[in-house]
This record gives structure tokens, C-alpha cells and sequence, in this order.
């Protein structure tokens, strides 16, 4: 069997190359694998112990796992309806501090899938030297496009009238989706998954928990992460702080002087960026915001209370230099789900190590934050949010892989595929907006009359009376909708686009 290509690390696809096998199926960018295989082939590398090999010639029955590109679909689907449709409705927005809505799901979900492709596309390694490489360039392209796209270059995105682009390097964001979560967790677990390649059993020993033991390495790098995260919350002393409001101009300062402290004023991963990254290169508009503590409009966002606390005026990096590291541990969970499926061969196999890990995560999540020992903040990257959003993730992705690879139930879901396969150009054009910015770049008479917000105000609020309920719309039928037909015509042309 040929090498197998390399698949895009969470976020896009290599341009496909199809191999038919025997049987007609189509081995995309060699991510095939053998469902209904007799327990004594590998995973791995295709090849059978004992003594009846089939002739070189012949290729075992393979069959792409659809659901790892349906996985990355939802995920950027999810993102597109929480950044577009959150103001209208706050169940689907970030949740302001300690808790758990949607939009809080969607950054783990794309880190358990970072790891789940980094598993399948170094499964085998080569060249040690070349695959560091292109591990880091592809995490200096992430780190890059990040900074452009979320450092405050474009002020196109932030609404239809500011039609402009610059930014002011005292003020960049330094840290985001892209740039720091993302590119951070993929150079880490990538990795490890590289440097410890000659450890790699070919065949697991017997037992439930031999996957965890023939993978050691990255779980003890996932086990450093946890480490250094609680070590620096619960320990580093967080002294009074003060900001300057640079919209309007006022000192203000914040009185801590403790440790361990996880609410908005006083945490540690706070305190870290504003020392390492400077509080003017923090996120301008945190969710803690939303709180009634800074606002009457809670839970929506609105202007500030005459009484709000002071730290309600002040910069935060939801996508930190500490928080980051704990997220570390969504990407180690998410490649042991890609090594079950390189090593599992059976339907029941995998899905009775993945459904097993993940309600264990679940109610682990449930225990520390009802307990009230370690709250669910999205924020602050808690173990319990971790916990939480991965064993979600891993519940979803076993309910993807029965619905649409046992059961063969696909079609419902094939324009999911589709923007899975092109998720990094969807990524940028529907969930950064770079797309809507440009039509609106086109407009007439002033600004406030473009294409977008002739049909968002015409065809979707004026017809449903209702602004949130059409905006809800017009983010399901004129933004999702179309970012599935788009994606599935690049698929027809065989187009894609990867970092």
C-alpha cells in the first residue's frame, strides 16, 4: 500500500487523490481504514500476521471514515451560528464567567479534532527532521494568519459602517483562535506524537487500558500541561493591579493581593498575560462583560452600569498564554481518540473505548463543578471545562461515527463533509467575515446600504417582524447555507484549500 498523505491537522485537507480500491471505494488522501476487518490485521500499516498475505497486487476493502470530516463541519457550522446569531439570542453566545453555552463548545471541539488528525496524519513517520519541519512552518502559518485576521488589522469585520484597516502595534492582539490556541496545542501534541514515533507499539497488548499505556508519552506531556496550569492558578500571588481605559481615558486599579482565586478580578491566567503580553494586546470586549455586575442588559451585552466594577472596563485574553496551556489537554484527548481509531478495527471496539472515555469525562466535569471544588469557565480554561467540552466532543463524535459510518446514514450529513474538507477557507471566509466584508466594501450611497444588509433587513428581519428571530435566519440560510453549497461545489472541483 502507498504511503498515505497527509491529512489537514484540524482545520482543512489535502487536495484529494483518489485510489479505488477493488471494490469501488475511495481511499481520500490515504485516510482509509478497515471497519469490518478480521482482528488480525493492524491499523497501522495494513499488514496481516501469520502466513496468508494477499498478493501485492490486491488492497484490503477500505473505507473512509466520514465522520472526521462531518466532526470539523459542525464545528465550523457552530462557529458561524454563535458569532453571528449570539447577540440576538445569549443561550447561543459565550457564557459571561463560571458555566457552559454553546459558543463554549466550540474551541474544544476544534482542538479534540486537531489531535484526532494529528493521530491519523503521523501515523507514520518517515523522516523525523522533515516532519518537525513542516510541524513548525504549518504552526508559523497558524500563528501568522491568526495575527491578520484577529490582531485588529481589518475593522471591516467588526461592523457594516467602519470599512477600514490598520492597526496601532501598542494595541494588536497578540493572542487568539488561530494564532495562539490553536497553532500553540498543534505544535505541542504534534509534537510529541513525532518525537516518541519509534515508541509506537504496532500491536497493542491485550487489555482496556493498553491504548493508554502504548501512548504513554503523550499522556505524560498532557499530565506536565495539567500540572503547570494548577500549580500557577492555585499558587501564583496576584497582587493589585491597575489599567487605563483607553476609550475613556480613566485610571482605574484593582484591589487582590490573593492566590487561588478564580473569579474575573484576580486569576492567575489574568495576571499572566498582562505581565507577559501587556494589558493594551489583551481581547478588548471579554464576555465577563455580560455580567450584571457590569451591566443592566445581562445576560446581553449593553452599556456599562454607573456602578460597575472597575475590572468591567478592563482588557481580556479568553485565548491566554496559561489558559492555553491548559487546552493542551483537549488536543492530548482528541489524539487518543485518533489512536483508537488507527488501532481498533471493530465498530464496537472503538465506540467502547470512546463512549467509555467520554461520559467519564462528563461526569468527572459534573463532580468538580457542582462540588464547587473547580467551576466549568471557559474563561479561564478550568479542568472541569476541559473535562466537559472534550467528553462532549467525544460523545458527539461516537454519535457521528454510528449515525454516518455504521449505520451509512450520510447523506443528511454530507454538507457537513463538505465544509470539513474545506474548514480553513470557510473558517475565514464565513466565520471571520472576510467574505460579508468585502461585499460590503461594495456599497451604495453609504455604507449602511450593501447586498448584506439589503437582504439581512429585506428578505429575513422585514419579513419574520423580528430582528433577532431574522437574524437567527439569515445566519442559518443566507450564511450557513450558503458556505455548505460553496464548499461542496470547491469539493466537485476538486478545490481546497490548506495551510
Amino acid at each position: 500500500m502507498e504511503d498515505p498523505k497527509r491529512v489537514e491537522e484540524g482545520f482543512g485537507r489535502t487536495p484529494l487523490d483518489h485510489d479505488d480500491d477493488k471494490d469501488g471505494n475511495k481511499c481520500d488522501n490515504g485516510e482509509c481504514f478497515d471497519n469490518n476487518a478480521n482482528d488480525d490485521w493492524t491499523a497501522v500499516n495494513g499488514e496481516r500476521k501469520g502466513e496468508d498475505q494477499p498478493p501485492p497486487s490486491e488492497k484490503p476493502k477500505t473505507k473512509r471514515v466520514a465522520t472526521l470530516d462531518a466532526f470539523r463541519g459542525l464545528t465550523i457550522v457552530m462557529m458561524i451560528l454563535v458569532d453571528h446569531a449570539g447577540i440576538a439570542y445569549p443561550a447561543l453566545d459565550h457564557a459571561p464567567w463560571d458555566g457552559c453555552m454553546l459558543a463554549d463548545f466550540v474551541m474544544p471541539f476544534f482542538l479534540f479534532i486537531v489531535g484526532v488528525a494529528v493521530a491519523l496524519a503521523l501515523k507514520k513517520i518517515l523522516k523525523i527532521k522533515d516532519a518537525i519541519y513542516k510541524i513548525t512552518l504549518r504552526t508559523l502559518k497558524l500563528l501568522f494568519l491568526g495575527i491578520l485576521l484577529q490582531g485588529g488589522y481589518s475593522h471591516a469585520l467588526a461592523d457594516n459602517i467602519d470599512l477600514a484597516y490598520g492597526v496601532d502595534m501598542k494595541l494588536i492582539r497578540w493572542c487568539g483562535i488561530l494564532q495562539q490556541r490553536i497553532a500553540l496545542v498543534y505544535f505541542v501534541v504534534a509534537l510529541i506524537e513525532t518525537l516518541t514515533t519509534k515508541r509506537r507499539p504496532l500491536v497493542l497488548s491485550p487489555g482496556h487500558v493498553s491504548i493508554f499505556t502504548a501512548y504513554r508519552w503523550q499522556w505524560i506531556g498532557g499530565f506536565i500541561a495539567f500540572s503547570i496550569y494548577m500549580i500557577t492558578t492555585y499558587s501564583l500571588y496576584i497582587p493589585d493591579w491597575s489599567f487605563v481605559d483607553h476609550k475613556g481615558g480613566k485610571t482605574y486599579t484593582v484591589k487582590c493581593g490573593t492566590r487561588g482565586h478564580l473569579g474575573p478580578a484576580c486569576n492567575a491566567v489574568g495576571y499572566v498575560d498582562r505581565e507577559i503580553l501587556g494589558i493594551n494586546h489583551l481581547y478588548k470586549s471579554p464576555v465577563w462583560q455580560h455580567l450584571k455586575a457590569c451591566t443592566l442588559s445581562s445576560p446581553r451585552a449593553g452599556p456599562f452600569r454607573y456602578d460597575a466594577s472597575r475590572w468591567c472596563h478592563a482588557n481580556f485574553e479568553p485565548e491566554g498564554l496559561l489558559s492555553s496551556v491548559s487546552a493542551i489537554l483537549s488536543g492530548t484527548i482528541g489524539i487518543h481518540y485518533g489512536h483508537v481509531l488507527i488501532h481498533f478495527k471493530g465498530h464496537s471496539q472503538r465506540l467502547k473505548q470512546w463512549v467509555s472515555m467520554g461520559f467519564g469525562l462528563l461526569i468527572l466535569a459534573f463532580l468538580l463543578h457542582f462540588t464547587h471544588a473547580i467551576p466549568i469557565n471557559k474563561q479561564l480554561y478550568t479542568i472541569s471545562y476541559v473535562c466537559l467540552t472534550a467528553g462532549a466532543a467525544g460523545i458527539v463524535f461516537s454519535g457521528f461515527y454510528i449515525v454516518i459510518d455504521v449505520w451509512g446514514f450520510r447523506t443528511p450529513f454530507v454538507f457537513l463533509e463538505w465544509i470539513g474538507m474545506n474548514s480553513m477557507l470557510i473558517f475565514v471566509l464565513g466565520a471571520q467575515g472576510i467574505l460579508a466584508a468585502f461585499i460590503n466594501g461594495w456599497y451604495y450611497n453609504n455604507p449602511n446600504d450593501t447586498l448584506v444588509t439589503w437582504i439581512q433587513r429585506r428578505v429575513f428581519i422585514d419579513v419574520w417582524k423580528s430582528r433577532h428571530l431574522g437574524t437567527l435566519f439569515y445566519v442559518i440560510f443566507a450564511e450557513i447555507i450558503f458556505y455548505g453549497v460553496l464548499a461542496g461545489i470547491l469539493h466537485k472541483l476538486g478545490m481546497y484549500w490548506k495551510l
